[in-house]
C-alpha cells in the first residue's frame, strides 16, 4: 500500500498550489480520502475529505472557500487545490485513506507547504 503526495513547496501569500496524492495497493474507490495538515507545535488537523462518490465532507473553517478537494477514481488520485494561501497554511500536508466500512486506514509520508514572502 502506498500513498504518495506531491505538489508541495514554497509559495507567496495569496498564491496557489495543487497537491496530489497517488494511491496504490488497495481498492481506491472503496476509501474515503482525506487531507490533513500539521503545523510545527500543533496537532494534526483534518483539512478536507471526499467520499467514494465524490461528495466533499465539511472543510475546516480555516480553509472554507479557499481549498477544494477532488478525486479521480480512474487515476487513483486525490487532489487538494489551495488558493489564496496564507502564512498560517504553512504545514506538512498528509494524505489519508479510510475504508468506508472498516477501520482500515492508510497515511502518506507528507508534503511540506510553506507560505512566505
Amino acid at each position: 500500500v502506498q500513498l504518495v503526495e506531491s505538489g508541495g513547496g514554497l509559495v507567496q501569500p495569496g498564491g496557489s498550489l495543487r497537491l496530489s496524492c497517488a494511491a496504490s495497493g488497495f481498492t481506491f474507490s472503496n476509501y474515503v480520502m482525506n487531507w490533513y495538515r500539521q503545523a510545527p507545535g500543533k496537532e494534526r488537523e483534518l483539512v478536507a475529505g471526499i467520499t467514494v462518490g465524490g461528495g466533499s465532507t465539511p472543510y475546516a473553517d480555516s480553509v472554507k472557500g479557499r481549498f477544494t478537494i477532488t478525486r479521480d477514481n480512474a487515476k487513483n488520485t486525490v487532489y487538494l487545490q489551495m488558493n489564496s494561501l496564507k502564512p498560517e497554511d504553512t504545514a506538512v500536508y498528509y494524505c489519508n485513506a479510510k475504508h468506508r466500512f472498516s477501520t482500515r486506514n492508510y497515511w502518506g509520508q507528507g508534503t511540506q507547504v510553506t507560505v512566505s514572502s
